[in-house]
Parts: C-alpha cells; structure tokens; sequence
C-alpha cells in the first residue's frame, strides 16, 4: 500500500513552516516564496497574523541572503501573502 503524503500543497507547491516563516514552493526549483508572520493578535483562542511579510526569493546557494530577493512586500493578512506569493511564484516559474 502506498504511503499518505503529509506535505501540506497550496496550489501544487509545498507548503512548509518553521516558527514564524512559512516557504511555499520547492527548493528544486528556480524560485521559493518565503512568508513571515511579523505580528499576531487574539481572536478568541487563535493567533492570527495582523502584519506579513513576503518575499519571491531565488533558490541558488550561491547568492547572499540579500542578493536572492527579487520581491517583497508588506501584507495585512496571512491569506493576502499566501495568495499574492502563489500568484508571484507561478509567474516567475513561468519565466514571465
């Protein structure tokens, strides 16, 4: 029997979390979009990201840190960054 995936996809990218940075997409390819959560507020028992940061990055270890950025942006909401990156990320994977 085959083996369930546990990778969380959005869009057929990986989606994968490390304390407050969220990557979308593969590191196999040219470009990741790399999210994080700068400031929370309650609602109730949820956290829920009020300020984010995101930015369409270049996968090569070659670059420096600063050099890999070829986006960014400030969003209210974790939904507005995951939506904008997904749209940001098809773009530069299709070469437009």
């Amino acid at each position: 029997m085959a083996e369930k995936s546990t990778v969380l996809t959005y869009k057929g990218h990986p989606l994968r979390r490390k304390d407050n940075l969220i990557y979308y997409g593969s590191m196999a390819d040219k470009y990741i979009v790399m999210i994080q959560v700068m400031s929370t507020e309650k609602d109730g028992s949820l956290d829920l990201a009020n300020k984010v940061h995101l930015q369409l990055q270049l996968t090569d270890p070659d670059l420096k840190s600063r050099d890999r950025v070829v986006k960014k942006s400030d969003l209210p909401d974790l939904f507005s960054a995951i939506d904008m990156g997904s749209i940001w990320l098809m773009r530069a994977l299709a070469g437009k």
